[in-house]
Parts: C-alpha cells; structure tokens; sequence
C-alpha cells in the first residue's frame, strides 16, 4: 500500500471520527422528546412497538423486561420510561434505578445519573453495584478522590467484583498512584482472568476514558504487572501497545526492577526498533523474522 493511500485512508477515517462527534454534539444538544422522534424513525421501532407490555396492565417483571430490550436496541429514552413503569408496578426498585442511572449515563445525562445511585445507596446503603456506578460518576467528572472512595466501598462489600478492582485500579492510574493501580489491576486479574480479553464486564459501570499519551503508559504499566505474573505473552502484547503508542518502554526499563531484565530481549529490541520506524515513516519489512509474508497466488476468472 502506498504512502499516498494510506493518508487518503487516515484522512477519511479521521473525517468519519469528525462527522461522528458531530452527530452526538447535535443530539446532545436535543430536547428530549426530539431525541425520541429521531429514535422512532429507526424501522426497529415500528417492529418492537406493537410487542410491548401494557404499562397499566403488565407486571413490573415483564416492564422491566421491556425496559431492558429497548435499552439493548438502542432505544434509551423509551427504556427510561419502561423501567419507570416497572418502578410504579412494584419492581425491585434498587435494581431498577442502578438500569435507569446507567441508561442515564450512556445517554450523558451524568447529574441524572448520579441522582438515581445516590437513591439507590440511600435505600440499600450494602448495595456495592450502587457504589461502584457512583464512583463511575465521579470517575466521569474527574473527581478521582471521590471515585476511589466509591470503589474502595463497593469492594468493602463485595471483595470477588473484578470489576470493581479494576475500576479502583484506574481511578489510581488517573491519580498517577501506579503502584496502587496495578496491585489492584492484579487482584482485578486473579477474580477473573478474562476480564481483559472482553469488551466489558458483569458488575456495573467499567469507565476507561484515557488519552493517547496516558493510555501508552498505562498498556507499560499493565505489562509490568504481567511480567510480574510470569505472562510473557500478555507482557509483549502490552509492551507492543506501549511502544507503538509513543511510550519510550527502552528508557523506562532500565530502572524498573521487574523488567529490566527484557531490556535487552531481542523481542522487546525488535517492538521497539519497529515502533521507531513506523513513527519515522520508515518501515523495514527485513526486521520481522522471515521477512515478507508470501502473496497469495493470482486468481483467475
């Protein structure tokens, strides 16, 4: 692939990220009932309309049900109202206002969102997914201290919620407390050693909004932690990660303890040699072991 065409790809993807942001900016800026009509425009409305619960007659199970299809198919505003239906029927109300807040944060309505937790925490005080989704609120607002002391008290009642962990873990890297961050990362790791290989986890809001430059230093912190574990595979593909995103992993393993010994490991030498040079703009296919792949064969018609 050319130089030329590879900048017409990045030109066209970036203008795609530009006309999405733009999007959610203008549907942020909507009234409610606006949003609702752009919401029944979808032809997914017109299908799921005609199979939905009775609010007056159906039970708050079946509401509640309801509420979390169209949350699922992207109806928000319409799962609002249904989970709200399920609450006057006699549902389980904790469990329906922890849905409602975090429909409310996936809608960006973060002050509505940290109303329901805090009903939530104020009817059951031992609620640790009430905990951990008003830290998630804090967390969102930048407010780390107060996010950490909201994890630290979802954990205090429930110590096997992996994410839990992981989102005290994060709090702690946004605090620069990378010890911290990877010792819960850890305990995040040893509840559920999967947790990183999906895109999310069971237990309430995971919030990972970091920047570029942080999230460079967060994949060498995380291969750290796996070279601690004995996991040199993960620690390569964090190291990978690290490298590629501007980190100088050379320069910050020589006075590590755990990984200073990979220093000069011809694996780490080759992400680092190849990361340099995709960042020069000078890629050499002749530094991957066994050089250029075979291309396939010719077809014929």
């Amino acid at each position: 692939m050319s130089t030329r065409y590879r900048s017409s790809l990045l030109l066209v993807f970036f203008l795609l990220l530009i006309a999405v942001a733009r999007v959610r900016a203008q549907k942020d800026d909507l009234s409610p009932e606006a949003l609702r009509q752009i919401e029944h425009a979808d032809p997914q409305w017109a299908i799921i309309q005609p199979h939905l619960p009775d609010p007056l007659t159906a039970t708050a199970e079946k509401l509640e049900m309801a509420g979390d299809v169209l949350r699922a198919r992207r109806f928000p505003n319409e799962a609002l109202d249904y989970y709200s239906y399920a609450v006057r029927r006699g549902g389980k109300e904790v469990q329906l206002l922890n849905k409602m807040g975090i429909t409310e944060l996936e809608l960006r309505h973060n002050r509505r969102a940290r109303a329901y937790f805090q009903r939530v925490v104020q009817l059951k005080k031992k609620s640790a997914e009430g905990w951990n989704n008003l830290g998630a609120v804090e967390y969102l607002e930048r407010r780390f201290g107060n996010a950490i002391s909201d994890y630290n008290r979802a954990i205090k009642l429930n110590k096997k919620g992996a994410s839990y962990h992981s989102n005290l873990a994060t709090a702690y890297f946004e605090q620069k407390d990378y010890e911290s961050a990877r010792k819960e990362y850890d305990i995040a790791l040893k509840l559920d050693p999967d947790m990183f290989e999906r895109t999310g986890s069971g237990g309430g809001v995971t919030a990972h909004m970091l920047s570029p430059v942080d999230h460079a230093r967060y994949c060498f912190e995380m291969a750290r932690l796996f070279a601690q574990r004995g996991d040199e595979d993960s620690m390569m593909r964090f190291l990978t990660k690290a490298s590629e995103g501007g980190f100088n992993i050379l320069e910050a393993m020589g006075p590590d303890s755990v990984l200073n010994r990979y220093r000069k490991d011809p694996r780490v030498l080759l992400v680092a040699r190849n990361a340099d040079a995709m960042r020069n703009n000078r890629f050499n296919i002749a530094s991957v072991p066994g050089g250029a792949p075979q291309l396939p064969p010719p077809l014929h018609e």
